[in-house]
Formats: structure tokens, sequence, C-alpha cells
């Protein structure tokens, strides 16, 4: 028998052995605590995935990706930095959770993709830090930004290509990620890219339905005969909206060296101004005489695009989408779309293939309201042939019979008053048969207050019916598609004005009417030979030409002489 208790050997080796069994203990716990942790992590994730997966908006997607993941690693602060989809490679979108709204309007602008966040969208790979600021490629932080140690990033692809990057700084405890915590995040980052996608083909389900909406929008539109202007501010009004652009425009035409642009959605309709851009040399003219639809990222440094931003109104413009108005005849004009530089991401989202389609569809559309308005003129034409028959083979006629029985009649009457009677009745007849031939002349041609050129013709017919004299008219130069609609009112003020002057004051044998442009002016010079205008004549109506031709920052110049006739001459700037 021992005598163990002299020794001491014996308790010893029982309190080693206690300790050993104690130490074995705790690592046993922590290893079920991490067990239990894993599997309640492991829950979590597939809860997480269920929830980002059931929301089919992108933008909702989104917030419960970086919500979730600063649940499931337990991140003060997340974030999911949404690539563009250009050249750049930089930020467009960032997504973040963790801060107050009032430190991010106290930090300003959110970040473009530059420092640590550059870092990863070069090196898309998980990434993980114990401090942000020891990395070489920190930029450190903004003012107001709060202080972050801990980091852990991780890319999210969709397909073939990273989307974005999920961002978690600050792991709760004064902790740094581990591998569990980024085994998690990477496995939230591809729940996450499917869920991404599918968003994506759900927003696109979507846009395609708009499209197709906007179609049939236009179509109805036209089949209850609505105006082609109105039919032609439809199409730009609903394709900028669908689309998301800034500015829509339509620019009508099928001669690439005639083209006008007609309506305008989300800017000022400025028409002088808007006539006045140079669309023969342009994107418009390019997809005219190609029938291929043309886009360019910047319209103020493409060397072929005219950029409407100078005019009065306009946004400063980006980049540009042009489309054809393609129908079975051809080419007819182009639809434009158009964004500020700031959003040339949402350009680059934009499919072409669907406004190409619904540029095409409102096209077809237009040519049958265009066609239906032409079977209308005809229909109208045929009716004024009609009524110009019966004027000739009935009332010219029957009046014609009539100035002839009073002709013979007159040779009957011996006095002289009743005879002169008869005389001027003769006359009379004789004129308003000159009238009815006129007007069946003028029943055979369309009035519209676009015909400048009709206009001023019928203005000098009608003077000519007053004076007994036929004036001779000329045009020079473009006038009937360089003047403006704020002109145009002006000049036939002017050619009737002046007209009316020589018919009442001038006692002319002769008359000439010259209208022209060139070098961006208009002249119009009314002269004739009659006596002349004396030195104290009251200016009435020259006053009123004069001030016509100071509202458009001209001049009017009169040349008189006693029994040398008048030349007026009335010139106003274009453009």
């Amino acid at each position: 028998m021992h005598d163990s208790d002299a020794s001491g050997d014996e308790p010893h080796d029982r309190v080693l052995a206690e300790v050993g069994f104690d130490r074995l203990l705790r690592e046993v716990l922590a290893r079920v605590r991490e067990v239990v942790d894993e599997k309640s992590k492991l829950q979590h994730l597939l809860d997480a995935v269920v929830a980002i997966t059931s929301e089919l908006s992108l933008d909702g997607v989104l917030t419960r990706i970086v919500r979730s993941a600063s649940s499931l690693v337990g991140a003060r602060y997340a974030a999911l930095g949404v690539l563009a989809d250009g050249p750049e490679r930089q930020l467009r979108t960032f997504v973040h959770h963790g801060m107050d709204t009032e430190v991010v309007e106290q930090i300003g602008d959110l970040p473009t993709g530059h420092g640590l966040l550059g870092l990863l969208i070069e090196e898309p790979r998980p990434l993980r830090l114990d401090d942000i600021a020891a990395h070489p490629a920190s930029y450190g932080f903004p003012e107001h930004h709060p202080e972050m140690t801990s980091f852990l990033g991780v890319p999210v692809r969709t397909r073939d290509r990273v989307f974005g990057y999920l961002y978690l700084t600050e792991k709760g405890g004064g902790q740094d990620f581990g591998e569990i915590d980024e085994s998690v995040a990477v496995a939230l980052a591809a729940a996450a890219s499917v869920a991404i996608e599918n968003a994506k083909l759900y927003e696109e389900a979507e846009r395609r339905q708009a499209w197709l909406s906007a179609t049939a929008e236009v179509i109805s539109l036209l089949a209850e005969e609505t105006p082609t202007d109105r039919a032609l501010q439809a199409v730009a009004d609903r394709a900028r909206t669908v689309s998301g652009a800034d500015v829509a425009w339509v620019v009508s035409g099928s001669d690439p060296c005639d083209l006008h642009l007609e309506v305008v959605a989300g800017a000022p309709a400025d028409r002088e101004a808007l006539h006045a851009l140079p669309m023969e040399e342009s994107l418009a003219s390019l997809v005219v005489r190609t029938g291929v639809p043309v886009s360019v990222d910047d319209v103020a440094t493409d060397p072929r695009a005219v950029d409407p931003s100078s005019v009065d109104g306009w946004p400063r413009i980006g980049p540009v989408m042009v489309l054809p108005l393609r129908s079975g005849s051809g080419v007819e004009g182009v639809l434009s779309l158009a964004w500020t530089p700031g959003r040339i991401d949402a350009f680059r989202r934009l499919d072409p293939a669907l406004p190409t389609s619904f540029a095409e569809q409102a096209a077809l559309a237009l040519q049958v309201a265009r066609s239906r308005e032409d079977r209308t003129r005809m229909s109208l034409l045929e009716d004024r042939d009609r009524i110009g028959r019966d004027l000739h083979d009935l009332v010219i006629q029957r009046l014609f019979g009539v100035g002839l029985g009073l002709q013979s009649t007159v040779q009957m009457v011996p006095a002289e008053e009743p005879a002169q009677r008869l005389r001027e009745a003769i006359v009379d007849i004789d004129d308003t048969i000159k009238d009815i031939r006129r007007t069946i002349f003028a029943l055979g041609k369309l009035e519209t207050s676009t015909d400048l050129q009709s206009e001023i013709e019928r203005l000098v017919a009608r003077a000519a019916a007053t004076m007994k004299l036929q004036p001779r008219l000329r045009f020079e130069g473009p006038v009937r598609t360089t003047v403006t609609d704020a002109v145009a009112p002006d000049l036939l003020a002017v050619v009737s004005e002046a007209l009316t002057n020589v018919s009442r004051h001038a006692r002319a044998s002769s008359v000439e009417v010259r209208v022209s442009v060139a070098h961006h002016t208009l002249e119009v010079v009314v002269a004739d030979d009659g006596c002349g205008m004396p030195r104290d004549v009251r200016e009435s109506g020259l006053r009123n030409l004069r001030e016509r031709a100071a509202g458009h920052g001209g001049e009017l110049v009169v040349e008189s002489g006693a029994g040398t006739g008048t030349t007026v001459t009335w010139r106003v700037p274009l453009g």
C-alpha cells in the first residue's frame, strides 16, 4: 500500500486530467455552436434566397439582396454596386443599406467605382480585408462618411458577365469577416444573380408590352381619321414615354435633301428655328438614304449629326437613336430619340429592335392615314370638277346668251342714256363671266395654307381683275420651302398692300412683282410705270409695311419719281 497523501502525485494528475477535460469540453461546445450557427446561417440563407426570388422588379431585388446580405453575415453596412452597360466599366447604380438618410445627404455623390471598389471591378473575385484603410488601393472616406474597418466584397454574375458587386463592411462585435461569411456571401451572390436575371427578363417583357400598347394606341388613333400632324405628335409622345428618352422628334420626307422637322416631344417646338436646321446633311438624311437605324453616343461630337441643342429651350443632347419610318413605298421620314449626356446608360439599356419595330408599324399606319386623306382629296376634286362643269356649261352659257341679247337690244334703243346702261350691263356680264372662269380654274387646285406661292398667285390674280391688267409675277429661289410661318403672313400682306396702292394711285400700264430668296434674305419688289408718288404723300399703308419689316429686323425702301413710276422693296432676313 502506497502513501499517496505524502507525495501529492495522485491529486496533481487528477487536476491535470480535469483541466484537459475542460479544454476538450469547451472545444466541443465551440464546435457545436459553430455547427448550430452554420445551420442557422444556412436556414437564413435559404430564407433570403426565397425572399429574393419572389420579387419581380429589379429595384426590389437589389434592395432585398443588400438587406439579406447584411443580416446573414452580421454586417452593419451593405451595398450593391451595379455596373454600367458601356465599355467604361463604371458604377451606374449604388443600392445601400445601414446609413441614415441624413448621412447619405451629407456625403453627397455616391461612389462611381474608384479606389477599392474600382479594384474589385478590375479583378472580379471575392476580397476580404481586416482593415480597409491598410489596403494600397484604398482612397479613404469622404467627409461625413462613417468609419469602416472590416470589409468583404464579392462579384454578382449574370450569365457570362459581371452585373455588379456586393460590398459588406463593419462585422458585428468588432470582429473580422471569416471564411464562412465569405462562403455565405458568395452563395447569396450566386442566388441573387438568378433573381436579377429573372427580374431583368420580367422588365424586358413589360417593356415589350409597353411598346405593343403604344403601337396599338397609334394605330387606333389613325383609324379614327385623326389629322396627320396630330398622329405624328402622338408617335413622338408615345415613343418618348415608353423609351424613357428626354426628347423625341419626327422628321418627314422621302428625299434626303428635302427633310423637315415636323413635331417634337419633350422640348419647345419652335417651328421657325427647327426648320432652319440643315437637315440635308444629318443623321436623319443618312437614315432616309440607307433605311438603316443609326445610334450615336454623343450627337455633338459625331460629324454626321446635326445637334438640335442650339434651339432655345432644348436640353443638352448626348446619345441619339435615329429610326426609319419605313412603309411599303420606302422610307418616309425618321423617328429620333435622344437622352441627355448624364442618362447615357438608359440609352444603352434600350433594345433598338423595340423602337425600330414601333417606328415601322407607325409608318404603315401613317401611310394608311395619308391614303385616306388622298381619297378624300380626290373626292373633293371630283366634286369641284363637277361644279366647274356645271358653271361652264350652264351658268356661263346662259350669261353669254343674255349678253348677246343685250348687245342686239342696244342697236334698237335710240336714247343714249338707256343704251349706255345696257352697254354697262353687258360689261358687267362679261366681268362676271371672267370671274366665274377664274373660279372654275381655282376649283381645279386644292387651296392650302402651306403653298405660299399659290397664295401669292391668287393675290396677283385678284389685283389683276381690279387693275384691268395682268401684273408680271416672278419667283426666285426656294420661296416655298424657306419662308417660315412667322414671316409668311407679313409677306402676303405686303404683296396685297403694294398692289392695292398701285391699283388706287399709280395709273400704271405695267406692273411687276418679284419675290426672291437668296443668302438667307427674303426680298419683295413691286414696281410700276405709273405717275409716281408726290413728295408730301402721307405714308399710311407704307408705314404699315415699314413696321412689318422692322418686326423681322428688315427694311422698306421706296423709290419714286414724277412720271417715272414707283418701286417698293421690302426686305427681311430669314433664319
